[in-house]
């Protein structure tokens, strides 16, 4: 498969962004990487004249880019969500650097489109945001000063992806669940566990991160996301008898 046609599956997901000049430098490192795909969630400010000069002739990305009023809106037709995280915490397990990531992600870019989501300059993603990730990339980098700039961490995951691109591609014919597919089962899954009171009700959302987790580590299809919510509509009909 031609590695344009790969790339056009990626988009890179900004979240909350809160300065345009961002937005411009950023476009102009997609294009430099092959990338087309920007969506924009809930941007505070729009791109202007400073982002359009920033991107210094990648207008067309800032263009077509996709503007959604929520992040979960934004991903829905993706097959595979990776959110990028500075600081790995307790509760983020197995976060995979740059090159891992892109390694393991080619391979199923021909049938499942695939979002990098980024978090706004200030604060990153937030745990809600995390939730929606299949899986986690940070950059390492020097413990004296990690943070880096927005438009550098695009660029850094954008090369990674872009080299790992073989010119002789044999891609998987795998074809994952759209993650409004896995949204509906994990609601349907936190309703079911507060039912049968395996969740607490005022304070779910520790559990449902840590099942969301280690279910998208294991990459489920549509047939396996059918087959669990039968079971859970099976338990839901036994506990209610």
């Amino acid at each position: 498969m031609h590695k344009q046609s790969l790339l056009d599956n990626i988009s890179i997901v900004l979240v909350e962004t809160r300065t345009p000049a961002n937005i411009g430098s950023i476009a102009r490192c997609m294009m430099n990487m092959g990338l087309n795909r920007l969506v924009l969630v809930n941007p505070l400010r729009p791109a202007d004249e400073e982002a359009f000069r920033l991107a210094a002739g990648a207008d067309v990305i800032i263009r077509q880019a996709v503007v959604s009023k929520s992040l979960a809106d934004a991903v829905a037709d993706h097959q595979l969500v990776i959110g990028t995280s500075r600081h790995p915490g307790k509760r983020r397990k197995n976060i995979r650097s740059p090159r891992e990531m892109a390694h393991e992600v080619i391979p199923l870019l021909a049938q499942n489109r695939t979002a990098v989501v980024f978090g706004n300059e200030v604060n990153g993603l937030d745990n809600s945001a995390l939730a929606l990730c299949h899986e986690l990339v940070a950059i390492p980098s020097s413990d004296s000063f990690p943070s880096l700039n927005l438009s550098h961490a695009v660029m850094v995951i954008a090369y990674e992806l872009f080299s790992a691109i073989p010119e002789n591609h044999s891609p998987t014919n795998q074809q994952l669940a759209k993650s409004e597919e896995l949204e509906n089962f994990y609601r349907q899954l936190q309703r079911t566990l507060e039912a049968i009171g395996f969740l607490e009700r005022e304070h779910p959302e520790r559990m449902m991160y840590t099942l969301r987790q280690f279910l998208s580590r294991a990459r489920p299809d549509s047939r396996d996301i059918r087959i669990l919510r039968g079971i859970l509509t099976a338990i839901t009909s036994q506990h209610d008898k």
